[in-house]
């Protein structure tokens, strides 16, 4: 049932926002395989033009398994629009993104497109921030700033700010790197966070962050 929720936003998602000659913004995640997989289709169906630009090695190589044409933000820093998944999804369609590590790079392909769509399936939703999303906003930080950065956060919001660390590893202490080798920090909200807007950190104010992200969004379309 959740595999066929993932499969039906991802196709909703690629049906009503992608049109011939637009540039695409590929997003991170097990929802994109499906996102792409519809892409691919319609590429083929419809002989649309589509350039993509990948937010991730994992996006880089379904763009590239598919047959799909591949660029990037040098050639094309304007996109059309932007596809990606969720962690976690409010009523007032604030989001938890980034729970793979690749947020930084998330970031910034989402602010380069004209419009970002975020496929979310109903295991997503929930009424306050922290209901279905147990692992922390993921934040992305300048490793020797690690402490300043955690230390801010519980400072000006509450909650605590700790790093992330690999599970099942040989080694005593194996910390997870972020796409763009910053390490990554778990924020633990206060309480169930019924206002998104009011208590994300404000990670990138603060020296040393790379991104967190915790974001609103206009469009999520739910299977």
């Amino acid at each position: 049932m959740a595999e066929e929720a993932k499969k039906l936003a991802a196709y909703a998602a690629v049906d009503n926002h992608v049109q011939n000659n637009q540039v695409v913004g590929v997003g991170s995640g097990s929802t994109i395989v499906y996102a792409v997989d519809r892409l691919a289709e319609r590429v083929r169906q419809e002989k649309l033009n589509i350039v993509c630009v990948p937010t991730s090695f994992q996006a880089r190589q379904l763009i590239l398994q598919h047959g799909l044409t591949l660029s990037d933000l040098d050639r094309h820093p304007q996109l059309d629009v932007a596809i990606d998944g969720a962690d976690e999804v409010d009523g007032e369609l604030t989001l938890i993104k980034g729970g793979g590590g690749c947020l930084t790079q998330e970031k910034i392909v989402a602010g380069c497109a004209k419009h970002f769509v975020v496929v979310a399936d109903f295991r997503k939703d929930s009424a306050a921030l922290g209901q279905q999303w147990k692992k922390g906003v993921p934040i992305e930080v300048i490793p020797m700033a690690h402490v300043p950065v955690s230390r801010t956060i519980a400072r000006r919001f509450g909650g605590q700010a700790n790093l992330r660390m690999a599970v099942s590893k040989a080694t005593p202490v194996c910390l997870v790197i972020g796409s763009w080798g910053g390490l990554l920090l778990r924020y633990w909200l206060a309480s169930t966070c019924r206002d998104g807007r009011s208590q994300s950190p404000a990670a990138s104010s603060r020296e040393g962050s790379l991104e967190r992200h915790q974001r609103l969004t206009t469009r999520i379309p739910q299977g």
